[in-house]
């Protein structure tokens, strides 16, 4: 419903902010991370926005970038967690991490995470990773995916965790073709790529 919102902060509080647009306060959930990195009472800013519907319960939450955005909405997919889940595992790790994580099997590293144990971390491994066989298949059914798809491995990890974040292979390999990758970690290729992504 609200893909973002663009406005004055109007209000920072320790779980929310309250940006005013067009005479209207907009009351938005976001990290303790992102509040503090917001800005000024009185600064203008964009936040990407998520409209969280439940029976008993109707918010909004928000997101500094469209990444985050993408992760929030994958966790709340997943079977046990909620929105204030998904914004604690948002406050402890960054996207391209996370995507990695997934992408790699890393449950170690999720369960780092406050409030995820190890049968959890399983579980988002497994829903997630079903989920992005899907978008992938439906990308080749629409004649989306290059089937020139180089066979280095550290590559296709990054181009999979940038999946996870919401890009289609085609754009990734685009962008990856202004990389160059020697001495280059997975986690470097998935930084850079997110960095040329945005700005696509």
């Amino acid at each position: 419903m609200y893909a973002y919102i663009k406005g004055k902060i109007d209000m920072k509080l320790s779980d929310s902010i309250i940006i005013e647009t067009g005479g209207v306060g907009y009351k938005i959930y976001m990290t303790k991370n992102a509040i503090e990195k917001l800005g000024n009472i009185g600064d203008v800013v964009k936040i990407h926005t998520h409209y969280y519907v439940r029976e008993d319960n109707i918010s909004l939450y928000g997101f500094m970038t469209s990444e985050e955005l993408r992760m929030f909405e994958l966790l709340i997919q997943t079977s046990g967690i909620g929105a204030k889940s998904a914004l604690t595992i948002l406050a402890n790790i960054e996207p391209y991490a996370f995507a990695l994580a997934i992408i790699t099997n890393n449950d170690e590293k999720l369960i780092k995470i406050p409030g995820i144990g190890k049968k959890t971390a399983a579980r988002m491994i497994l829903e997630l990773k079903d989920k992005m066989k899907l978008e992938l298949e439906e990308q080749k059914l629409e004649g989306e995916l290059d089937e020139n798809v180089t066979a280095d491995v550290d590559v296709s990890e990054a181009i999979s965790a940038l999946q996870v974040l919401g890009y289609n292979r085609k754009e990734i390999e685009k962008a990856f073709e202004k990389l160059d990758f020697k001495n280059m970690s997975v986690e470097d290729m998935i930084r850079k790529g997110l960095a040329l992504l945005s700005r696509e």
